[in-house]
């Protein structure tokens, strides 16, 4: 997986409308992480490797995929699509019925 900065001193919200055509030029980027570091707003290209792309393309829901955008909400960052569409823990949660995925907690 490769993280590629991109700038942009815009407060925090959507990607700007120029992301998706960044997105669109990184070959096997899909998603994008928005996050506030410092007062200064930090947008990064998730870049996939092929064959991870190929199956988030087609089942965002899949482990691999998920992963990548935890990470970006583990920093303090939201994830959005190409299209501006935000991944939200409500739309991942929305993922984990459709896969039936469980999780397990140890104590």
């Amino acid at each position: 997986m490769v993280r590629r900065p991109l700038e942009s001193k815009e407060p925090s919200g959507a990607p700007t409308p120029d992301v998706a055509a960044m997105i669109a030029k990184v070959p096997n980027a899909l998603y994008v992480c928005v996050a506030d570091a410092a007062g200064q707003r930090k947008e990064t290209v998730i870049e996939l490797a092929p064959n991870v792309l190929s199956l988030c393309q087609r089942h965002p829901e899949m482990g691999p995929c998920q992963y990548e955008r935890d990470l970006c909400r583990k920093g303090g960052g939201r994830v959005f699509t190409a299209d501006g569409r935000e991944i939200t823990r409500a739309v991942e949660d929305e993922y984990d019925r459709k896969v039936m995925r469980v999780r397990f907690r140890a104590n």
